[in-house]
């Protein structure tokens, strides 16, 4: 699964740059793409992939070891009808974990992450959390029950997780009788709603049927305003995914009884205890509300630039097999690529943390560089080629 999705990473770059370059073209008010934003979208995105690539194993071994003891039948992977009723099984039970994800608060916790973006485009497809895979992992089980082989679920996974890429744009309207089963820009525009009629609608990942179906369809009749309801006004990529929790944690200490503790992680995001404040203001539904800007200067934006570039090149070298045969290395580096993402956040925002934080990250880097190659040398007879 996540080898598809890495291999899939120059395909994403190349739409966005041409999305990008769309909206160029368009008058400047038009633009959805901001610096701060999209380097938080994609510095959540390869999180995700980097918080996986540690625990792809267990994932793996975790299904295998259901569908091996418990599985009730021995589906072959070579059979065409078993990858189409898997797909078909994975976008079903999808459906239900993401419906789920925005009526529970232990849940939506994870997800949210996807819908802090106060834009829509395809760079907003890449902010995925960090968290939020464990969760799903679970939904999928009763696939491995039935003894989907896990090479064929893996692989659906990512090709029903690959479809929902292209449908975070602005620049599709009506896809025609498209519309009638598949989830399209359309639909999925909604779904990023903070609007009254759009909040919770439109949870499909390939089929729309599923919403049909459910009562939870709702047909896109004006321009959403995107995000969530309690804005996150941050670019931190840890923060994005930190925040949420802190929220939660921080509501259920302020609860008097203890139920009340106990449901403030599994009620819906909406609700409140008796004599419970609302979420302080700004909210994205107020009608004078200000979309969130970092006010950084061209020689701050252009460093952090630079430096999340060098990051994500550490990412996909990560991803790639890089320090494949030390784990303590490989964990050490995986580390050192979130908290960059943190960090390097904290400098385009100006925190003053971040002054110690930097230089600190870089004297880590320069350090795990250089264990790394001393690493393969000795791993390697011949001399590294330069």
């Amino acid at each position: 699964m996540r080898d598809a999705i890495v291999l899939a990473i120059p395909v994403f770059f190349i739409l966005m740059a041409v999305e990008w370059a769309a909206y160029r073209r368009r008058p400047p008010a038009e633009n959805d793409y901001f610096l701060d934003d999209t380097l938080t979208n994609l510095g959540c995105g390869a999180g995700q992939q980097v918080a996986g690539a540690l625990l792809a194993a267990v994932m793996l071994g975790g299904y295998e070891a259901v569908r091996a003891s418990a599985g009730l039948f021995t589906l072959p992977a070579d059979s065409p009808w078993v990858w189409l009723g898997a797909l078909l099984g994975v976008d079903f039970l999808y459906y239900w974990f993401h419906r789920a994800s925005h009526r529970v608060n232990l849940l939506w916790a994870a997800h949210v992450v996807h819908h802090q973006s106060e834009h829509y485009n395809l760079a907003v497809a890449l902010r995925q959390s960090w968290l939020q895979q464990f969760f799903s992992f679970f939904f999928y089980l009763p696939l491995a029950l039935i003894g989907v082989p896990t090479v064929v679920f893996f692989t659906v996974v990512a090709l029903d997780t690959l479809y929902q890429f292209w449908i975070h744009t602005r620049l599709i309207d009506r896809m025609g009788p498209l519309e009638a089963i598949l989830n399209t820009p359309s639909h999925h525009r909604v779904h990023h709603g903070v609007d009254g009629p759009y909040l919770d609608r439109n949870h499909a990942g390939l089929l729309i049927t599923w919403d049909r179906l459910f009562g939870t369809f709702e047909p896109e009749s004006s321009a959403p305003r995107y995000g969530t309801v309690k804005p996150l006004r941050s670019a931190n990529p840890v923060w994005a995914n930190v925040a949420p929790w802190v929220e939660l944690w921080q509501r259920a200490r302020g609860m008097e009884r203890l139920s009340d503790r106990l449901r403030v992680f599994f009620a819906p995001p909406e609700w409140r205890a008796s004599g419970e404040a609302p979420p302080p203001g700004p909210l994205r539904t107020d009608a004078d509300y200000a979309l969130f800007r970092v006010p950084a200067g061209g020689g701050r934006r252009l460093y952090v630039t630079g430096q999340f570039l060098a990051v994500l090149g550490g990412v996909l070298w990560l991803l790639s097999g890089g320090a494949a045969d030390s784990p303590a290395l490989r964990t050490a580096f995986a580390g050192l690529l979130l908290a960059s993402f943190g960090v390097l956040g904290g400098v385009l925002e100006s925190r003053p943390w971040a002054r110690v934080a930097e230089p600190l990250r870089l004297a880590v880097a320069v350090g795990l560089i250089i264990a790394a190659v001393l690493a393969a040398q000795g791993a390697s007879s011949s001399p590294p080629k330069l």
